[in-house]
């Protein structure tokens, strides 16, 4: 037993919870916990330019393997509220990040005194705990509980708010016989897993959709394993994209209003049994639940009890970490092999496959026109890019055609803001990544305005040598809005442009990206034409090397493109349509839900 003050234990138990890198900005009620950082020595901290990106940045590192936990930290009162976007993100999308705050000291609680918020109260909606220590003695155990509750279960946020005088407390604490405490996730039982199995085998046309929650488990391996094993084609979910390789025999395409492919939803209407797993039935994938189910079986196994049936209700339910039950799914669809019984899906699986073949499920993307179209840019990014990179984003016309037009290959090489896609996430995020994986080939997507919600960051990149490529796609427009209000006859409020005194080469796109992440300290460059994205991708990845800070190429688009989506799986609508008719209001509402 060694007597200390409470957040030198704090900072030991961060290191044997096994933190290697924090995201924060300090301030004076968190001092005390920075000293003891400072004292410790065995942790990196990485100063963001504002709370919520330090949060976001705690975000992307978490999403980018398997076992790390973000940690960021922030002062007291606005700290705490600039955190409660990533904490929401997080949440959402079953992501644990860490957040401790600093607070006034416990006499100037609740009396309205600078800086003293609830944090506590605000923050428990949108986190799996929430708490004000009272007392020194408890910060040591505060933050072990912490890391149980992060990662059991269904994983999620914590926040944890430090009084000063609690962080100053001396306490009794025996560092050298810590340990982590274990860790409960719920488990499927063999009999489980046997009827699971053996409702797939009874249906005639099986697909299996894979959610986030198979890279919680680390089990994209096994989801892979068994899907071959039985030979049924797999759907990803947003979260789950690149749990099976897209150009694998098996991939059956996205389904979903946006982030999907034509493919995909013509497999998932055609199919008559859906095993989900790790996923959450999110109505951007589902559309209505009617559509969506008729016709169709449905088992779901999740790791939250209380998620089986929250969305509707499914024919079978499992609750389980899913590395657990494809465990023992894989063990009994063995047996079943070996005794025979498994049903061949041989020709179920090439209707998928030639579905995906088909010419009129594929979107083009070859446009010659300049300004340039979209399109062209993601159809450029396939070239340019190969089976290791991780794609970084978060919301809008980019992110959406993103996912219809990229591949993706590797577990975590497509990370995303699924739930909240907060505008502003991509930058911190793509940061994150970085500092998690610094020899990662990172590209991060974003429109214009999602790039200038939290551009500060980019000096982040720089000062920290934390380099990656950001793609811009610069139309001028909050684009997925913009297509929104066509069903209520306006562009209102959401076009970007303006003629920018100091750069007249933005020609009438208003904010001079390339000069603002200049001044940042990164490198950037302008592209206009389809002949010059591959030097321009060439360039960024030269300078990437040579100066180790995030490069930015920002694409000058036509002003409006409308990207394929509609209101239900069977009802979506092509960019071409779209093109020539309008949206009713209900219609164009229900393309943002």
């Amino acid at each position: 037993m060694a007597r200390m003050r409470a957040v030198d234990a704090a900072a030991a138990v961060l290191q044997k919870e096994g933190v290697r890198v924090l995201f924060g900005v300090p301030g004076a009620a968190i001092n005390p916990l920075y000293s003891a950082l400072r004292d410790n020595g065995q942790i990196q901290h990485i100063l963001a330019r504002h709370v919520e990106g330090a949060a976001h940045m705690a975000e992307g590192y978490t999403r980018s393997q398997p076992g790390h936990i973000g940690v960021c930290l922030g002062t007291s009162g606005p700290a705490g509220t600039d955190m409660l976007t990533a904490l929401y993100s997080a949440s959402g999308d079953s992501i644990p990040i860490l957040c401790v705050t600093g607070q006034a000291p416990r006499s100037q609680l609740h009396k309205e005194s600078f800086q003293a918020v609830d944090i506590e109260s605000i923050a428990k909606p949108v986190t799996k705990w929430a708490v004000t220590v009272r007392e020194s003695a408890l910060v040591p155990r505060v933050f072990q509980q912490a890391f149980h509750i992060m990662r059991s279960g269904r994983p999620g946020p914590v926040l944890i708010d430090l009084p000063f005088d609690v962080q100053m407390g001396e306490i009794e604490f025996d560092l050298d016989t810590y340990e982590p405490l274990p860790v409960y996730k719920p488990s499927a039982t063999r009999a489980q897993a046997a009827r699971a199995v053996e409702m797939l085998n009874n249906a005639e046309r099986p697909v299996i959709v894979s959610g986030g929650g198979v890279f919680n488990a680390d089990a994209a391996d096994r989801l892979r394993a068994f899907a071959e094993l039985a030979n049924v084609p797999v759907i990803p979910t947003l979260m789950g994209w690149g749990v099976i390789p897209d150009d694998h025999p098996l991939m059956a395409g996205m389904v979903g209003l946006q982030t999907a492919h034509r493919y995909g939803n013509a497999t998932l209407l055609a199919a008559d049994f859906v095993l989900g797993i790790g996923n959450r039935w999110a109505n951007r994938h589902t559309g209505s639940i009617d559509v969506y189910t008729k016709g169709r079986t449905f088992v779901h196994i999740d790791i939250e009890p209380t998620q089986i049936g929250r969305v509707f209700g499914p024919d079978y339910g499992i609750a389980s970490d899913a590395g657990t039950a494809l465990d023992l799914m894989i063990e009994v669809a063995r047996e079943l092999k070996a005794a025979h019984r498994l049903r061949d899906r041989s020709q179920w699986a090439e209707q998928c496959r030639a579905r995906k073949r088909e010419k009129d499920m594929q979107r083009k993307t070859h446009f010659d026109a300049v300004p340039l179209k979209p399109q062209r840019v993601y159809e450029e990014m396939n070239k340019a890019f190969d089976k290791n990179t991780r794609y970084v984003s978060t919301i809008g016309l980019s992110q959406i055609a993103a996912a219809q037009f990229l591949h993706v290959y590797q577990p975590r090489h497509w990370i995303n803001a699924g739930q909240a896609g907060p505008l502003g996430w991509t930058v911190p995020a793509a940061l994150g990544v970085c500092a998690a994986l610094p020899e990662a080939e990172v590209v991060a997507i974003s429109g214009d305005y999602d790039f200038q919600f939290m551009i500060e960051e980019l000096a982040v990149g720089a000062q920290f040598k934390l380099p990656y490529l950001h793609i811009v796609v610069n139309n001028a427009y909050l684009g997925l809005i913009r297509q929104s209000q066509r069903g209520f006859d306006m562009d209102y409020c959401v076009q970007l442009s303006f003629d920018n005194i100091n750069a007249p080469q933005t020609k009438g796109y208003g904010v001079d990206h390339v000069a603002v992440a200049e001044g940042l300290g990164c490198k950037a460059l302008r592209v206009h034409t389809p002949e010059q994205i591959q030097s321009a991708i060439a360039q960024a990845r030269a300078w990437m090397k040579e100066f180790r800070v995030p490069v930015v190429i920002e694409f000058i688009l036509e002003r409006i493109t409308n990207i394929s989506m509609g209101t239900e799986i069977d009802n979506i609508k092509e960019s071409e349509e779209l093109a020539q008719t309008s949206l009713d209001a209900p219609t164009a509402i229900a393309l943002l839900d």
